[in-house]
């Protein structure tokens, strides 16, 4: 199969799916520009914020990127190409995208609060509650395996369990360590600019994207060399003063900014992929068992990002909603980021495709980073270009990636801090000292630390599970809206139904292996014992949220037929 044929074919699907589809949903659901946003209803200069389109599309895109449309597809190519290309496609339009712009949607319709704002107010109290909690501790799980990862790929010549694990040569983790320091003081310089001097924008990105470039050359130059443990310290001190800084000031300007980055990878392996244009090797499908997995569910809930990813509800109505200067840019932000996602995570099957034979990453690359970084490398040497200049490229794609951890890192921080700051808000005007923002950041970055230093390795395995479990209460609260409001809601049915049955097996599976490694001699009690308990109140939590919004939504399906 030819690589070329299919990232154009993808491209098209995408191109074709967000004019017809997406537009389609936009105007079924009322989206106006007419209606004002909770950015200028509720703007407080610190969370509620109006950003300029181009800027907060460059946020939400960077937030809701990660490493996970990288890693995923890579992991599942061991089914075939073909699965995970139709995942990534059907996924990614009738799943993910939705899910994204729905989220947006029904947060923007109700003052910019978070999802668990939204389910109480139109499914219970309880629910919220339960939801949140959830929520809060997989955020946790999530500060801690990014916050490894982000110091892992900061920490040169280190064999490190992270993204980088011993795959970047020389001092590619150093560079990306001062790269990404030097980019903290230009974002904000970019943000007083833009938002406080009124600068051009147009003019303020093309400077702003150029001393991007002199960032990246320096690091290249003058790499950083401190040990892990450092930078461990380093990412909990920044995200702690991240997550309660202005959004205008940080936030907002330095995803915008990466977003060239991530863009500027993504076109490189395009052109690599035209240029060089390889071959697929990897077969188009391997079976429904590879070894002890099986394509369903392991493929749903390990593409996740390239298709659909519940924590992508989390960020759509935790802070792209506070953002959002017209309400129809919900569109472009929520449906089309999560497309442009997909192409990544369409490169990412090709890059696997073009190097293994049988869809296993190749035993000389520790990694689906370094899978990717490869490949994309070995484009550009079959096009004739030097040794430098293709180590430079791999080098730009360890820094990319670690741009996309260090901003989920950041945003995942701010939102546990929402998150933990609703719970305890109550509806009386005497206000709980955990609501207090600065509390509540030390509260879930204290958490997140300790879970980094305590190995959060042992229930990392039910993350994916996890993650995916979150888009099903998403998905109901879109869904109890639109059918309280009288909105077409019928296209949130199937994926609500299947993530539900997708997730529930993955996790079922999951204890069904773990006792058997127990019982077998060959498990432990801090790690397979640990993921059995966990996982025993989280199907019970996915099943007391689906009952009780599942009867909430059939009432209102009810009340709409008379």
């Amino acid at each position: 199969m030819s690589a070329i044929v299919l990232i154009l074919l993808a491209i098209v699907i995408f191109v074709v799916a967000y004019n017809t589809y997406g537009k389609y949903l936009a105007k079924a659901w009322g989206l106006s520009s007419q209606n004002e946003t909770p950015a200028h209803t509720m703007e407080d200069g610190v969370d509620y914020v109006p950003a300029k389109t181009p800027i907060l599309l460059g946020h939400h895109f960077s937030s809701i990127a990660g490493a996970g449309p990288i890693n995923g597809p890579i992991q599942a190519a061991l089914f075939g190409w073909v699965p995970v290309f139709l995942w990534i496609v059907i996924g990614g339009i009738f799943f993910g995208a939705v899910q994204d712009f729905g989220s947006i949607f029904v947060s923007i319709r109700h003052q910019g609060k978070s999802l668990g704002e939204v389910i109480e107010e139109n499914i219970g109290h309880r629910c919220k509650v339960l939801f949140t909690v959830f929520a809060w501790l997989v955020l946790l799980l999530v500060i801690a395996a990014f916050a490894d990862i982000v110091a892992a790929s900061f920490t040169c010549g280190e064999g490190v369990t992270g993204i980088f694990p011993g795959a970047v040569e020389g001092t590619a983790n150093g560079s990306v360590a001062m790269a990404s320091i030097l980019f903290i003081p230009l974002a904000i310089i970019f943000g007083v600019l833009v938002y406080r001097k009124n600068a051009p924008l147009i003019v303020s990105t093309i400077v702003g994207v150029v001393l991007l470039a002199i960032c990246i050359g320096i690091g290249l130059v003058c790499p950083i060399n401190l040990p892990k443990s450092f930078w461990i310290g380093f990412v909990f001190i920044y995200i702690c003063i991240a997550s309660v800084t202005p959004v205008w000031i940080l936030l907002q300007p330095r995803d915008y900014l990466n977003s060239f980055l991530l863009y500027f990878m993504m076109v490189a392996a395009i052109v690599g992929i035209i240029g060089a244009h390889p071959t697929i090797v990897t077969p188009a499908y391997v079976g429904f068992k590879v070894g002890s997995s099986y394509l369903f569910p392991v493929l749903f809930i390990t593409v996740a990002c390239g298709a659909v990813s519940g924590f992508h509800s989390l960020i759509g109505s935790g802070t792209t909603s506070k953002q959002l200067d017209h309400e129809q840019d919900a569109l472009a932000i929520g449906y089309g980021s999560m497309l442009i996602e997909c192409v990544l995570a369409v490169i990412s099957l090709i890059a696997i495709g073009t190097l293994s034979a049988d869809g296993s990453i190749p035993a000389d690359m520790a990694s689906p980073t370094v899978v990717f970084a490869s490949a994309i490398k070995g484009f550009f040497v079959k096009m004739g270009f030097n040794a430098t200049a293709a180590q430079a490229t791999y080098t730009i794609i360890a820094l990319a990636v670690s741009a996309f951890a260090l901003t989920s890192l950041d945003t995942g921080t701010r939102l546990g801090r929402f998150m933990f700051q609703e719970l305890f808000a109550g509806n009386g005007e005497k206000k709980n000292v955990l609501s207090n923002m600065y509390v509540a950041t030390i509260i879930t970055a204290f958490f997140g630390f300790v879970l980094c230093l305590a190995g959060y390795q042992n229930v990392w395995p039910l993350f994916g599970a996890c993650n995916q479990l979150v888009a099903v209460p998403a998905f109901l609260a879109i869904a109890v809206y639109l059918a309280k409001t009288n909105k077409p809601n019928r296209m949130l049915y199937f994926p609500m139904v299947f993530m539900l049955v997708a997730c529930i097996s993955s996790l079922i599976l999951s204890f069904k292996n773990n006792v058997v490694k127990l019982m077998g001699g060959t498990g432990t009690v801090i790690k397979e014992g640990l993921q059995c308990v966990v996982i025993i109140p989280i199907v019970i939590l996915a099943v007391i949220l689906v009952v009780e919004g599942g009867k909430v939504l059939i009432d209102y399906e009810k009340k709409k037929k008379h």
